[in-house]
């Protein structure tokens, strides 16, 4: 048992890797064992972060650019993979995104912008890495989800709600149908988390005072925050787990 959390010898995927959580996420699954592939639409900046993940962990990463709303491309990246390494063992969608505005104002450009990355490209995703995994018989893939996948919220998200309860169901779906493949399909959900696209709120200390304050632990999520769950998801010490999201909210959801 003491080495259910070792991800030695696996081959992990990590979409929406060039920064914030996906970044973190990465790299702590090369520091456990991992070979990781990183994957966005940014060479530049997957670059920087695989060779980030080869100096900090000793371990192998690469980074292949692909676009998780072309179906060719993603195909790509998996084929490149398969190719290289022979298998896909964790699959990690980390990208996402967010556009606000109020419910009555919604532009529907901006509403299908949103669908077509974080629930279209979460299910291209999942459907060429199952593919494999279904033929090596056995794979783990978790999907970034949110404490607003569950709870509605004001200040233009209606959008982004919507988005995450759909990638909530897409998850448990899966779960179901690829069970009997050995594949396990779960869920991340955090709450607010500081990135590039939040530092922000960050840098506002009476913003970030109010954040803090709706949270239970008293404190905003960092994305190394996000490491453990993951790990645990993909890893022997969750054989028996799937179809679930953890929540690394603070006990936000708990209220």
């Amino acid at each position: 048992m003491k080495d259910i959390f070792k991800l030695d010898g696996k081959i992990a995927i990590v979409t929406g890797g060039a920064g914030g959580i996906g970044e973190a996420l990465a790299l702590g699954l090369g520091i456990h064992g991992a070979t990781v592939v990183v994957s966005s639409r940014n060479q530049e900046a997957i670059d920087k972060v695989a060779a980030k993940i080869s100096k900090e962990s000793g371990n192998e990463a690469i980074a292949i650019s692909s676009d998780v709303t072309d179906e060719k491309s993603v195909q790509n990246l998996i084929d490149t993979v398969v190719k290289k390494y022979g298998r896909v063992d964790i699959l990690v969608n980390a990208m996402g995104m967010n556009i606000k505005h109020p419910a009555l104002e919604y532009e529907m450009e901006d509403w299908d912008k949103l669908f077509n990355v974080n629930v279209k490209g979460t299910m291209i995703a999942c459907k060429a890495a199952g593919k494999v995994m279904r033929d090596q018989k056995g794979g783990a893939i978790v999907n970034l989800s949110s404490v607003r996948g569950i709870r509605g919220y004001t200040g233009g998200n209606s959008g982004y709600c919507a988005t995450k309860g759909a990638v909530e169901l897409i998850t448990r779906s899966l779960a179901l149908e690829w069970a009997s493949y050995g594949i396990r399909v779960n869920a991340l959900g955090p709450a607010l988390v500081i990135t590039p696209g939040t530092k922000h709120i960050a840098e506002d200390p009476k913003l970030a005072a109010q954040y803090a304050a709706a949270v239970p632990m008293g404190r905003i999520g960092m994305p190394e925050d996000m490491v453990g769950a993951v790990i645990y998801l993909v890893s022997n010490a969750s054989s028996f787990v799937s179809g679930q999201t953890i929540y690394v909210d603070g006990a936000l959801t708990a209220k």
